[in-house]
């Protein structure tokens, strides 16, 4: 959550939306959750600025969860959102909201993931939510990852990924631009890690949410 263009167009936040659950705590967390408890494979996807209550994100978390995935969407930003007409923001909400804080926050809900007999983890995070998936893949807790309009990720983070990774930037952002995305890709094949770097055509960089 870098640029302008992060903070235009916020979702009409929906505590009741999706098809799954909340759930009070878990690992620690509330979480939306989707999927089957009894699968064996599960997806961690980590919210942007406007957290775990935009409908779209929750859309996905659903629409995932029907290709047979156990999805967890944690509340990382613990109830607070970005709020578009409060003039200390942006600059105090990224302040409050340190990605590393949930970087750890999230280990706690891998290991309960775990715990439930789950063997596979990836996770997914856009905007804000990506740096804690690159924190994730360089740390050996997921076995796949994907970073969608990526904040806060350098290539120093990507150097030091572990797992198979796909970083979809837009054509026009102004925060992970093309020749940075292209960057990233060129430090995974020196290293040959499994890359599919995808450049996806977002008008002037904005995110889909609503």
């Amino acid at each position: 959550m870098a640029c302008s263009q992060c903070w235009e167009n916020p979702p009409a936040l929906d505590a009741a939306g999706g098809g799954g659950r909340v759930l009070v705590d878990f690992g620690g967390q509330q979480a939306y959750v989707a999927g089957s408890a009894d699968s064996k494979a599960a997806v961690l996807l980590v919210c942007d600025a406007f957290g775990f209550e935009a409908p779209n994100l929750r859309k996905i978390a659903d629409r995932v969860a029907l290709s047979g995935y156990f999805v967890v969407v944690p509340d990382f930003i613990h109830r607070d959102p970005y709020q578009p007409d409060n003039p200390n923001n942006p600059g105090m909400w990224v302040q409050a909201h340190n990605p590393l804080e949930a970087f750890e926050e999230a280990k706690p809900i891998i290991a309960a993931l775990k715990d439930k007999g789950v063997s596979t983890i990836g996770a997914a995070g856009y905007c804000w939510g990506a740096k804690v998936v690159a924190e994730l893949a360089k740390a050996h807790e997921i076995q796949a990852a994907v970073m969608l309009h990526p904040s806060f990720v350098t290539v120093d983070d990507i150097k030091e990924v572990k797992c198979p990774i796909a970083i979809l930037g837009a054509e026009i952002d102004k925060t992970s631009p093309p020749e940075l995305v292209k960057q990233f890709e060129q430090v995974l094949s020196s290293n040959s890690s499994e890359l599919m770097a995808t450049m996806v055509a977002w008008p002037a960089g904005k995110e889909a949410r609503g």
